[in-house]
C-alpha cells in the first residue's frame, strides 16, 4: 500500500471512529482530574489501548502516565512518538455546553477546587486514543514503531510533588525504543481545523516562582510591635510590572504573580507571606537574567521593610523549539491534512508547554491546532457571528468544537506514515 493509500484508509477509518471520539471526549470532559490525580483518566486510556491488543501498554509512569507501543508489521527502526496531555485545571467551567464538568476536588493541596478542561486536554486524549485506533487497523502496512505517550500533570504537579514530562523522561518512557521524532499539537482559539506553526521557539520558556517573606506576627492594632510581611508582598508584585525596563524591549517575556497565601486573620499581622507566580520568556537566554533581577528587587524590598525573603523557582520548563528543518520537513503532510490554506504562522507565545522536554531531546515537531467557532480575517481572527465567541485557554468559558477531533486525529495518524517510512529524516 503506497502513502496515498494509507492516508485515503486513515481517512476513512477515522470518518468511522467520529462518533466514538465524541463520545469519549464528552466523558472524559465530564470527569476531569487534576495533575497528578489523573487515576480514572488514565485508567479508560490503558483500557482502551489494551483492548487494541497494542504490543505493550505501559502504566504508571510519572504517577498516572500511559505508553502504547504498536509495532509495525513491516521492517524500519524508525520511532515516532505522538504525545498528548490529560490533566485539567482547578477552575469552575462556564462553557454552557450539555456536558461541562460538575467536578470538586475535596482532597487536592490547597482546595477544594472546582475541576474542568479548561485547556482542552480531553480533545488531545480522545484524538490520540482514535489514532491508536486508527495505526493499529494499519499495522500491517507500517514499518518501525508507534509510541502513543499519554502525560499527566502538563499542567504541573503540586510544588513538592515530581511529575509532567520530565518525570516521564526520568524514568525512561521514552527510552525503549528511542523516538526518532516526536509530534504532538494543542488545541486553542484558532478556527477549527486552521494548524499554526513557528520555526523556533513556538511555545516559551517557563518557570515557577515562589517568595516566602518572613515578618514578625502582632496584633492588628498594634503594627509597630510586630514586622509586617504584607507590604513587601504588594511592592514586589507591584514591582513585577516595572522588570520590562531592565530588558531588551524586543524580547518578550511576562512575570505574574497568580496566589497570595498567609496565615492570618482581619485583624492579625501574620508572621509570613508567601507568593506563587511564574516567568516567562520566549528568549529562553533570558530566563536567569529574569530571576536573578526579581530575585534582587524583592530582597530589596523585603530589607527596606526589616523583613526577610526566600526565593526559589521549584518547575522550570524549557521552551517548545521547532527546528526549521522539522517544520519545512513536516509541512507537506500537515498541508494534506487541512488544506494549505489552514496553515498560517504565529508569532511565539508565552504560553508553555512541557512537551518541549520531548521534541527539544528527540527531534519533532509541535503546532497549535483551532478548535473554536472563529474565522480568519483580513485583519487577524474574529468570532463567527452568533457564535460563543473567541475564548483563550484556561478561561472558565473557554470550549472546543467536537468537529475538531477527527481532524486531530487524522494529524496523528497521518504525521506518523511519512517519519516512520524514512521519508521525514532526523533533523536533530
Amino acid at each position: 500500500m503506497n502513502d496515498s493509500a494509507i492516508y485515503d484508509r486513515i481517512d476513512e477509518l477515522t470518518a468511522e471512529l467520529s462518533d466514538q471520539l465524541t463520545a469519549w471526549r464528552h466523558d472524559l470532559h465530564r470527569h476531569p482530574e487534576l495533575s497528578n490525580r489523573e487515576v480514572e483518566t488514565a485508567r479508560k486510556v490503558t483500557e482502551h489501548l489494551r483492548s487494541l491488543g497494542l504490543d505493550e501498554v505501559r502504566t504508571g509512569i510519572a504517577g498516572h502516565g500511559v505508553v502504547g507501543v504498536l509495532k509495525g508489521g513491516r521492517p524500519g527502526d524508525r520511532v515516532i512518538a505522538l504525545r498528548a496531555d490529560f490533566d485539567a485545571l482547578p477552575v469552575k467551567e462556564t462553557s454552557g455546553v450539555d456536558f461541562a464538568s460538575t467536578v470538586v476536588d475535596e482532597d487536592y493541596p490547597g482546595g477544594p477546587f472546582p475541576v474542568a478542561h479548561a485547556c482542552g486536554h480531553d480533545c488531545h486524549t480522545a484524538m490520540l486514543m482514535g489514532a491508536a485506533s486508527v495505526l493499529e487497523r494499519l499495522k500491517a502496512e507500517l514499518p518501525g514503531t508507534v509510541l502513543f505517550v499519554f502525560q499527566p500533570a502538563e499542567e504541573g504537579p503540586p510544588i513538592g510533588e515530581p511529575g509532567g514530562a520530565a518525570q516521564m523522561e526520568a524514568e525512561g518512557a521514552l527510552a525503549n525504543p528511542v523516538p526518532t521524532m516526536v509530534y504532538g499539537h494543542h488545541v486553542g482559539p484558532l478556527p477549527v481545523g486552521v494548524i499554526a506553526y513557528h520555526e523556533g521557539n513556538q511555545y516559551a520558556a517557563s518557570c515557577t516562582v515562589r517568595i516566602v517573606i518572613h515578618g514578625k506576627q502582632v496584633h492588628g492594632s498594634t503594627p509597630w510591635e510586630g514586622v509586617d510581611p504584607l507590604p513587601v508582598a504588594a511592592e514586589i508584585v507591584s514591582g513585577c510590572g516595572q522588570l520590562y525596563r531592565q530588558f531588551p524591549a524586543a524580547d518578550p517575556f511576562t512575570v505574574t504573580i497568580g496566589h497570595v497565601e498567609d496565615m492570618g486573620r482581619f485583624n492579625i499581622i501574620g508572621e509570613s507571606v508567601t507568593l506563587l507566580g511564574t516567568i516567562r520568556s520566549t528568549v529562553e537566554a533570558d530566563m536567569a537574567g529574569l530571576q536573578e533581577t526579581m530575585r534582587r528587587m524583592a530582597d530589596g524590598y523585603a530589607r527596606a521593610h526589616g523583613t526577610t525573603m526566600e526565593m526559589d523557582f521549584p518547575a522550570e520548563v524549557p521552551a517548545v523549539h521547532n527546528e526549521p528543518a522539522w517544520v519545512e520537513a513536516a509541512l507537506p503532510t500537515l498541508e494534506r491534512v487541512v488544506g494549505a490554506d489552514r496553515l498560517i504562522t504565529m508569532t511565539p507565545g508565552l504560553g508553555y508547554d512541557d512537551v518541549s522536554v520531548f521534541v527539544n531531546k528527540y527531534g519533532g515537531l509541535y503546532v497549535g491546532l483551532g478548535c473554536q467557532d472563529v474565522e480568519l480575517t483580513a485583519t487577524g481572527i474574529e468570532p463567527v457571528e452568533g457564535g460563543p465567541g473567541m475564548v483563550f485557554n484556561h478561561n472558565p468559558a473557554f470550549y472546543a468544537e467536537d468537529a475538531v477531533l477527527p481532524i486531530g486525529t487524522r494529524l496523528h495518524a497521518t504525521v506518523a506514515v511519512p517519519p516512520l517510512a524514512g521519508r521525514i529524516e532526523t533533523a536533530a
